[in-house]
């Protein structure tokens, strides 16, 4: 049986819009949409705002996109999230954010921004591409400058009691996430790795106090299930941005079942938790600076791989997927990187190139899946 929980949890994704965004705009609210983990979502649910994740879901083709950021060497994710800006998906949106995470949406935005009709308010947040004490004080300064920014061109406040507010709020939502991701390590998980993704998009695209009072409720009910069993192999799946859903019921159609991830919608934008003393500033900068580092951080790459190889061991993980969009480079090469260090661990793997959603060959995919649980002997 499914319950009201997991039907609402899991339906919002399959739209840009849902009725929660709906509802919030007919009471007045306002919408800012962000492109990275790295832009601190507290800020702007401290100013009375719904912080949005933009996403390409629902486009088929690039044809607008194309003529103002190129097919050739730059990603379809960033493209498509152009091409949904050109033809009016996002006009809900009061507010953009993005960061310098890469070329490629750097460029998207910046084509974004050049068109008539845009947002009042966009917004390019600067990250420093290495992990310093010298680049935490820089980080912090411009998210105080990206604070001022709202208050200036929406005419509010953005108070401390507001902001730590917002942090308790978060932190309950990775506090809930977390232990949905713990029950995906145990030999039967009461949940596929599609019905996890769908939920966390879930978090990102509707009211966040609405989000953590049914995933409470719904953990009640995912406790309770009996669990999968009749599954090959347990898959840990890496790399490039994929808030696609069906890529993982691909997987697990032919017997693979994702138990965790290394993944920007996925535990990388949720496992680490806000300080709830102090200047509520500073524990958000911090958090946000020193949150499992993206490739996009120079010299991070043992970061990242002691979180790979402990949640390789904590979900026990019989193989993992090593994938990336076709021009991401920084996953391309990451990936690289990872493959040879799970390798040597003797962990098998599977590197992986693809187009983003649905612009995607899921038959090339699905084979090369096919042949990975063969080779690995399940």
């Amino acid at each position: 049986m499914v319950t009201k929980e997991a039907e609402e949890l899991t339906q919002i994704c399959e739209t840009l819009s849902n009725p929660y965004l709906e509802d919030w705009k007919k009471e007045g609210g306002k919408i800012v949409g962000y492109a990275c983990t790295y832009v601190p979502e507290e800020i702007i649910h401290a100013a009375g705002m719904l912080p949005y994740r933009i996403r390409g879901t629902g486009c088929v083709g690039t044809s607008l996109a194309d003529t103002w950021l190129t097919r050739i060497a730059n990603c379809s994710f960033a493209r498509s999230i152009l091409e949904l800006a050109l033809t009016g998906e996002y006009d809900f949106l009061d507010g953009v954010v993005f960061n310098n995470g890469c070329d490629h949406t750097r460029r998207g935005f910046e084509n974004w921004k050049a068109q008539q009709n845009t947002p009042s308010f966009m917004y390019m947040l600067p990250v420093p591409h290495v992990i310093t004490d010298d680049g935490l004080q820089w980080y912090r300064e411009e998210v105080n400058s990206f604070k001022d920014a709202m208050e200036q061109s929406f005419g509010i406040e953005i108070k401390d009691e507001k902001l730590k507010e917002a942090v308790k709020v978060y932190n309950e939502t990775r506090s809930l996430l977390k232990q949905l991701y713990e029950l995906r390590t145990q030999k039967n998980p009461p949940i596929s790795g599609a019905e996890t993704l769908k939920i966390l998009l879930a978090s990102v695209s509707m009211p966040r106090e609405k989000f953590n009072q049914l995933l409470r409720e719904l953990l009640i009910e995912i406790r309770s299930r009996e669990g999968i069993s009749d599954y090959r192999a347990r898959l840990m799946l890496v790399g490039s941005i994929n808030d696609d859903p069906e890529l993982i019921e691909l997987i697990e159609d032919i017997g693979g079942l994702v138990v965790t991830d290394s993944l920007c919608f996925g535990a990388r934008f949720f496992w680490d938790l806000d300080e709830e003393t102090g200047d509520p500033m500073d524990s958000i900068t911090a958090r946000y600076y020193y949150h499992i580092p993206c490739p996009r951080m120079y010299g991070a790459l043992p970061q990242r791989l002691d979180f790979l190889m402990s949640a390789v061991k904590e979900a026990a993980v019989d193989g993992v997927i090593l994938q990336s969009i076709k021009f991401c480079d920084l996953h391309g090469v990451e990936n690289v990187l990872e493959q040879k260090a799970l390798e040597k661990a003797g962990i098998p793997t599977l590197k992986i190139e693809r187009e983003y959603g649905p612009l995607a060959d899921t038959g090339r995919f699905r084979t090369r899946v096919q042949a990975f649980l063969e080779q690995i002997g399940k």
